[in-house]
């Protein structure tokens, strides 16, 4: 199993955080990559940060290839120019897309403080969950930074399955799954170089090896 993670998508509506704007790729991209997995039953495709440009450009195009997707959202943003309202979120659902969280205030899940740790992984939950008026059983780690804590925390609160940003391949079904991020610099060519083809044993035990140190810490 192969996880792709887009995040903005087309013209931010919003100020960016430092960095963030590698994160967005054009439309013509986006729709050319979508082309490239859409007969791909291996791929699970995912969108992080709740931005607007899931509802108004990712949804019609996974709708068109008959495909669907895991949005993730920052909670803190809900509503916000450049991001998904209340309405945009419940028609994701709607049109049969999973939701789920990507905490509250984009900030790394490492050593959290107990009442981060509540509202990153608890409260913001909650609070897309009142909104789409389900149950959220999925988050995607901000940044893909966390440790052993943190996944303690994940654990302990049911989570079903947590989402990272690893590029690697995953098990299906497992509760960890690793995502190749899309950035602004990729085409459909390195997509598929680097996400849907089997890496070398050497990368593939190098990547493995950074995973296993993250859950240490």
């Amino acid at each position: 199993m192969r996880g792709i993670s887009f995040h903005g998508i087309g013209t931010p509506q919003r100020a960016l955080e430092p960095g963030e704007e590698r994160y967005w790729i054009t439309v013509d991209e986006f729709h050319r990559i979508l082309d490239a997995i859409a007969d791909r039953p291996d791929v699970r495709i995912t969108f992080d940060d709740g931005n607007a440009s899931d509802l108004e450009i990712g949804l019609g195009a996974l709708l068109e290839r008959g495909l669907v997707g895991s949005f993730f959202v920052v909670a803190g943003r809900i509503g916000s120019r450049g991001s998904l309202d209340v309405d945009g979120m419940r028609e994701l659902s709607r049109c049969g897309m999973t939701i789920g969280t990507h905490g509250m205030d984009h900030r790394p899940w490492q050593r959290l403080s107990p009442a981060d740790r509540q509202r990153e992984l608890v409260d913001a939950r909650e609070q897309i969950a009142g909104a789409v008026g389900r149950q959220i059983d999925e988050a995607a780690v901000p940044m893909g930074l966390y440790d052993r804590r943190s996944l303690a925390d994940l654990k302990r609160l049911e989570y079903a399955a947590v989402h990272t940003s690893e590029r690697m391949a995953g098990r299906d079904g497992a509760w960890l799954q690793p995502r190749f991020s899309v950035l602004a610099n990729d085409t459909v060519e390195t997509v598929e170089r680097l996400a849907l083809t089997d890496p070398s044993p050497a990368r593939q035990a190098w990547v493995e090896a950074k995973s296993r140190l993250k859950r240490l810490r």
